[in-house]
């Protein structure tokens, strides 16, 4: 079992002002728009080093999908940024039509996802983008976990022709996948083998399902964790060669329980290999105001909750 450490705690929105920095450097097709987010969004070196190639937009999230669609025609690789919340629900026909629909290289990347957005509240703490999103034909949907996967995954998205929705967070969380980690689209990353039960993780939830798999390891259980950062396209073939194993699986992630990660697996499941599976995810409900530690706990969003799934599991085998 290979051991991820957290090398210290950071941000993974800090992460995505990494990645735009060195892009900043390196490919001069890539602009930046911000819809009045600067230092949320860690915009803020971008902007100095390059003014030229950076739109603030202000509260006008709308039309700040439109005037990136546009910038594609030009040859322009666009990265659009504000919360999750604006990135997706607020201006979801401008996606629909003036992206996707039509096949722009548009890179939505959103921040303040999920409920560890926090003391900003329940309108603010969007569960349903990933859903949203996913369900756009063509639309590639990335979830982080740490820093260090922010940052490689803005990199690789910049690479990849089509339309993104790239998805992270505001809080503080460990930072422990290797920074020469690969990144590859649609491709999942195994971290611990075993052989008693499939943990499909995303998000802030993979450090989560670690820590859990080290405690059932205590009790003689042997988990498989799986880092799905990428929603769409899933990696079925990772999934169903540890299924092959496990014979069960459990899905965590920071979102509805419709619509998000563990939907995309039960497809996959009962279109090759029927097999049980729980959920850790919200149980279609809204968040509410706290901090980030007291909503993961609330809504059973944590490495506890994720134990008593695999409890529950092992008893349907």
């Amino acid at each position: 079992m290979k051991k991820y450490t957290n090398t210290g705690s950071k941000d993974t929105r800090s992460g995505f002002g990494a990645g735009m920095t060195e892009l900043g450097q390196k490919n001069e097709n890539v602009v930046a728009l911000c819809a009045d987010l600067i230092g949320s969004l860690k915009f803020d070196d971008f902007k100095k080093n390059h003014p030229e190639r950076f739109f603030q937009i202000g509260i006008a999230e709308a039309n700040m999908i439109g005037i990136a669609a546009g910038l594609t025609v030009g040859g322009k690789i666009p990265f659009t940024g504000t919360f999750a919340n604006f990135s997706t629900g607020r201006v979801y026909d401008q996606i629909r039509q003036s992206v996707a629909y039509s096949e722009k290289n548009v890179k939505i990347c959103a921040s303040h996802a999920g409920l560890t957005l926090g003391e900003d509240g329940a309108t603010h703490q969007i569960l349903e983008d990933i859903g949203l999103m996913k369900m756009l034909p063509g639309m590639t949907v990335i979830n982080t976990c740490d820093y260090n996967q922010t940052k490689a995954a803005t990199l690789a998205i910049a690479d990849h022709h089509g339309p993104v929705y790239l998805r992270f967070g505001r809080p503080v969380v460990p930072n422990f996948m290797p920074a020469d980690e690969p990144f590859e689209i649609g491709k999942a990353i195994v971290l611990t083998e075993g052989s008693d039960v499939t943990i499909v993780a995303t998000g802030h939830l993979v450090w989560e399902a670690l820590i859990a798999a080290e405690a059932l390891e205590a009790q003689g259980i042997s988990a498989e964790v799986i880092n799905i950062h990428t929603i769409k396209p899933l990696d079925e073939e990772a999934i169903l060669k540890s299924l092959a194993k496990t014979k069960c699986i459990v899905t965590a992630e920071e979102h509805n329980i419709l619509g998000g990660l563990g939907e995309s697996v039960s497809r996959v499941l009962a279109l090759n290999s029927p097999a049980p599976q729980e959920f850790v995810a919200v149980n279609d409900s809204f968040g509410e105001s706290g901090t980030p530690e007291q909503l993961m706990e609330k809504y059973k969003l944590n490495n506890q909750a994720i134990v008593e799934a695999v409890e529950r599991i092992m008893k349907r085998k």
